[in-house]
């Protein structure tokens, strides 16, 4: 079990991330290949990443290169997943080749610790231009087998958004961090989460960064070293976008307005851009243009720009037909 606890000055710096975070994303991928828990759920994605991989000549990396460094275990080094993912691969990337060689040393040292161990040749990561041909790998990898799948990831991650925003509407940030089942329960002022290891966190006034994985499975996984800044990465099932807005309640108004155009209705119930609403029907940007204009044409929603992009929500009707059409007991 970790615990992390929380101050009133934590509870003001809560938030959830906005994007995909791409090394986390590689992190949890690579650990697919090496168990077959959860295996179902990402089958098509495992058959079709395989093939690419051995299509680029990626394939023979991945046992020697990658999966070494990306145990599925209770320790891996905190240095291959730094915060400047949050703002794209790039950055992701160039942070880890300028990680301080001693602690690359520290952390591939304790790796070395582990029941899983450690080859040999990972204590050359201490040089920058070992670091550099893993950045490379790592970013081919990501190429290869994650970024096929970004309009999928980003359209289970907008849905996840949309309910951690209600919680966080209706009740605040400690509604928000009760808003995950049984993964994590919230009893003030500590955050009690599923884990592998029995384990005290305390954020001491820096807040917690929330990120959601399509790749993670079951549990949510923290950095090792409590002096970083804090994130917990958690789980999204990686369930087909168009199901992932809840079948049996879609039917009664896929009856009346078909079946997308219920969809993109529902995913405006939090507010939400033409690329959200895009990527949780799963179509293209220009056919959620033309929905959202009938939805607007109709009273249902409104739109608003919102600085670059569009912002559409429910109008009182358009929330009206929701609830009228979400089935007794939902």
């Amino acid at each position: 079990m970790l615990r992390i606890h929380f101050t009133d000055a934590d509870l003001a710096r809560t938030r959830v991330a906005a994007a995909p975070d791409p090394l986390w994303e590689i992190t949890f991928s690579l650990h697919r290949f090496q168990t077959r828990q959860g295996r179902w759920a990402y089958a098509d994605w495992h058959r079709r990443a395989l093939a690419a991989l051995s299509e680029k000549g990626l394939d023979r990396a991945l046992p020697r290169r990658l999966l070494p460094l990306f145990p599925r275990a209770a320790y891996f080094p905190d240095f291959l997943n730094p915060a400047e993912a949050s703002l794209g691969l790039s950055a992701g990337l160039a942070a880890i080749v300028d990680t301080p060689p001693s602690r690359v040393r520290d952390e591939l040292s304790r790796l070395a610790r582990e029941p899983t161990g450690a080859p040999l040749w990972l204590t050359g990561l201490a040089e920058k231009e070992n670091r550099e041909e893993l950045a490379a790998a790592l970013k081919d990898y990501y190429n290869a087998a994650i970024a096929p799948y970004d309009d999928q990831i980003r359209a289970r991650l907008d849905s996840d958004r949309h309910t951690r925003c209600r919680a966080l509407l209706h009740g605040g940030v400690e509604r928000l961090l009760g808003s995950f089942g049984t993964m994590m329960r919230w009893r003030a002022p500590v955050l009690h989460v599923e884990y592998p290891v029995d384990r005290d966190l305390h954020l001491g006034g820096r807040g917690l960064l929330l990120v959601p994985s399509y790749f993670c499975w079951r549990t949510p996984v923290a950095l090792s070293d409590p002096l970083l800044p804090q994130v917990l990465v958690y789980p999204l099932h990686p369930l087909p976008a168009a199901e992932a807005v809840g079948n049996r309640s879609e039917r009664p108004l896929a009856v009346l307005l078909g079946r997308t155009r219920a969809i993109v209705l529902r995913s405006t119930a939090t507010g939400a851009t033409t690329g959200e609403l895009a990527r949780a029907a799963g179509i293209s940007a220009s056919a959620a243009s033309q929905h959202t204009t009938a939805l607007r044409d109709a009273g249902l929603i409104s739109t608003r720009r919102n600085a670059a992009s569009v912002l559409h929500t429910l109008t009182p009707l358009g929330a009206s037909l929701l609830r009228m059409g979400r089935p007794a007991g939902l």
